[in-house]
């Protein structure tokens, strides 16, 4: 049996590991280091290294690597080893506090917006103390920002940290005025990770799940997710010994794995951990995703990630649940028994509102992919309109403010089942919404809109920006009122009324809601070029400038590197579809059409006036598909090659969008009508009954 405590945290240079090793003195410099940020001394950081070192290679690491997250949305790492040559012709093992805090990558070949030509290649990676550094498999990874010789943030990491400085700030300034004197503020964040499984020699078989991550074509099988039954079902014995894998992996990375089950969907999974610090967390669900994948191929199977990887059937997302935290342990999103009466908690409650009513664009823009694309408003996920919910109780205290009215409580007391043997059960205060893209969930925000395979970096980064510049204009506000009672009662009430437009307690599913939303003023951005068509407006490049997340420059680099990215996604998809076509489906369909013809005329020579009736109507339905899909087939390779033409990220962006995504589709449609009536043995590739039902 796992002894999961003495497994937890072994593969991580935590502070429990740095106080055992460190000398006291080396121990307290970087304890500052990481509760106050501190500067990390050089003398400092060689005897932090030489100790990380010694534990590293007691754990198996033979090199190190500064271990970053750059604008491809996944990690990187450059491996050195840790040997010295020495005169004699031997080797020792070394590594430095300057090796430590800092590393030297390419910084032309990674995104970057056009701001660093191929001959300005020089690129920094600095050390993050905040985040522990772990052993993966031979190597010592430590977490590190990312920046440009001329100190532009090439990163997800770098802006996520300076939004927490941010909010941190400007919180303290709220907290001060409630008589508080708090050292730090923090946000949190616990993200569910939603994925599929499939046997991994299926997923082989399929070009465009190996090319693209998703499947381009295929039928809907005879059985889908209508029954319900797979949702938290008894778990597949294979899955079982794959979960189990997984767990004690991360687990061993200090990755509070805590929650599996199944998804509504079929071959679909959930895992979700334990929340912590908001840059940790992004950390971990990084190495989390690539831990997924890497256990799954240790027993023979592929873990998707892509937000939609099957037509017909749910896609996956990751809720990000987040909150901010004092380091008293105070949860400042904890509304307490008497809401109503809760003004501290009340004000960040309005400041949150306004925050996200201000920037529906900037959020959507933070979750805005070509794969989440396919999910977002697609009966399964959020809608692409943003909105809030904040359960029965919340909703009836701030309406009551709106309204002008005295709040009356309803008593929650409790729920009775209705079977005598059944404990009565204390009612919560807010149902859950699935259908909202920003909910209230008891003392958090679940932001529901992030694609699975997101960094959530972004999103993050996004929503403690802009609660940071609300929460400013608020201390700017009430730090010099004489009464500080009625000028925050009158801030309240002002605020809540402006933006309660963006409350919306309903079904986010219903196509009435799309008409109330557009009738409230609130944005419908259903595609990645219209979310990124708000990314540099005055008002963005203003806000995220003043609050020192982002410069000018840098969220330049970001609307570039989004957009081209979108592109390059559908390019690689057009392309698979393309090859799919001429090399598997239509050649299957004609070996099909050659043994059908073959029976007509075999059926014939034998049985002198055989009508062959039904070969012929086969046959008769299967030439006209095939001369349709190849139609199809050169009707999306011609707007293709048009998309080629355009200059422009925007317009090229814009042009997927608008052009060649419908024409994908359409060609789809055909392919995936021609699917179901070939013979079994020739399908070129398996099929979805393969792939859902097949662990």
């Amino acid at each position: 049996m796992t002894n999961v405590p003495e497994l937890f945290g072994s593969m991580v240079f935590n502070q429990e590991t740095m106080k055992e090793r460190l000398p006291k003195e080396t121990f307290k410099a970087l304890k500052k280091t990481l509760d106050e940020g501190a500067p990390l001394e050089i003398e400092v950081a060689n005897v932090v290294a030489h100790a990380m070192k010694e534990w590293a290679i007691e754990k198996g690491a033979t090199h190190f690597a500064h271990w970053f997250q750059p604008l491809t949305g996944v990690t990187a790492e450059k491996h050195d080893s840790f040997i010295n040559p020495q005169d004699d012709g031997t080797v020792i093992m070394t590594f430095s506090g300057k090796e430590l805090v800092k590393g030297e990558p390419d910084a032309s070949s990674f995104p970057n917006g056009g701001h660093r030509a191929t001959f300005e290649a020089r690129g920094y990676t600095v050390w993050d103390p905040t985040s522990y550094p772990f052993v993966k498999e031979h190597t010592l990874c430590i977490p590190t920002a990312f920046c440009s010789y001329t100190g532009e943030a090439l990163d997800k990491k770098t802006p996520l940290l300076r939004s927490m400085d941010a909010l941190n700030e400007q919180a303290k300034r709220i907290l001060k005025l409630f008589g508080k004197d708090v050292k730090h503020v923090a946000t949190t964040v616990g993200p569910e990770q939603e994925y599929f499984i499939v046997d991994h020699d299926l997923w082989s078989q399929r070009k465009d799940l190996r090319m693209t991550g998703r499947t381009l074509f295929g039928a809907k099988p005879s059985k889908g997710q209508e029954m319900d039954d797979q949702y938290f079902a008894a778990l597949n014995p294979r899955i079982v010994k794959y979960m189990e894998d997984l767990n004690e992996t991360l687990w061993k990375y200090g990755v509070l794995s805590k929650t599996e089950h199944n998804e509504v969907a079929p071959a679909q999974h959930e895992m979700a951990p334990i929340f912590s610090t908001t840059n940790l967390s992004v950390d971990q669900n990084q190495l989390t995703m690539e831990v997924m994948k890497k256990v799954a191929k240790r027993h023979g199977l592929e873990c998707l990630l892509h937000e939609k990887p099957f037509a017909g059937v749910n896609g996956s997302g990751k809720h990000n649940n987040w909150s901010m935290s004092t380091s008293d342990g105070e949860n400042l999103l904890e509304p307490g028994k008497t809401p109503e009466s809760n003004a501290q908690f009340l004000l960040f409650l309005t400041a949150i509102l306004k925050s996200v009513d201000e920037n529906q664009d900037m959020l959507r823009a933070s979750v805005a992919s070509a794969g989440n694309d396919h999910r977002l408003g697609a009966n399964e996920a959020p809608p692409a309109i943003i909105s809030v919910y904040l359960g029965d109780e919340l909703h009836a205290v701030l309406e009551s403010i709106v309204e002008g009215k005295a709040y009356s409580k309803d008593k929650k007391g409790k729920m009775t089942i209705g079977a005598d043997v059944l404990p009565p059960i204390p009612k919560d205060s807010t149902d859950r919404n699935r259908t909202s893209p920003f909910a209230f969930t008891g003392n958090k925000f679940e932001f529901r809109s992030c694609g699975s395979s997101l960094s959530i970096s972004g999103p993050n980064t996004v929503l403690n920006t802009i609660v940071a510049y609300t929460l400013k204009q608020f201390a700017d506000e009430l730090e010099g009122a004489k009464d500080f009672e009625k000028a925050l009662n009158t801030l309240i009430e002002r605020e809540v009324k402006a933006h309660w437009r963006i409350v919306f307690n309903g079904d986010g599913y219903d196509a009435s809601w799309i008409k109330e939303a557009e009738k409230r003023g609130l944005l419908n951005l259903k595609t990645t070029p219209d979310a990124m068509a708000h990314y540099l407006d005055e008002k963005n490049l203003k806000l995220f400038t003043e609050m020192e997340v982002y410069s000018k420059e840098e969220m330049e680099t970001h609307y570039e590197v989004k957009l081209e990215k979108y592109s390059q996604i559908l390019n690689i998809e057009v392309e698979t579809m393309l090859e799919m076509i001429n090399k598997d489906i239509l050649p299957a369909a004609y070996k099909y059409i050659a043994a059908v013809s073959k029976t007509v005329i075999d059926l014939k020579a034998v049985v002198p006036g055989a009508k062959a009736s039904a070969q012929s109507a086969l046959l008769t339905k299967l030439d006209g598909l095939t001369g349709l899909l190849a139609e199809k087939a050169e009707e999306l390779s011609k707007v293709h090659l048009a998309a080629k033409s355009v200059s422009g990220a925007m317009e090229v962006a814009r042009f997927y969008a608008d052009k060649v995504i419908p024409a994908m589709a359409e060609t789809r449609a055909v392919a995936d009508e021609i699917e179901p009536i070939i013979g079994e043995e020739y399908k070129p590739y398996p099929c979805y009954e393969d792939l859902l039902y097949r662990v």
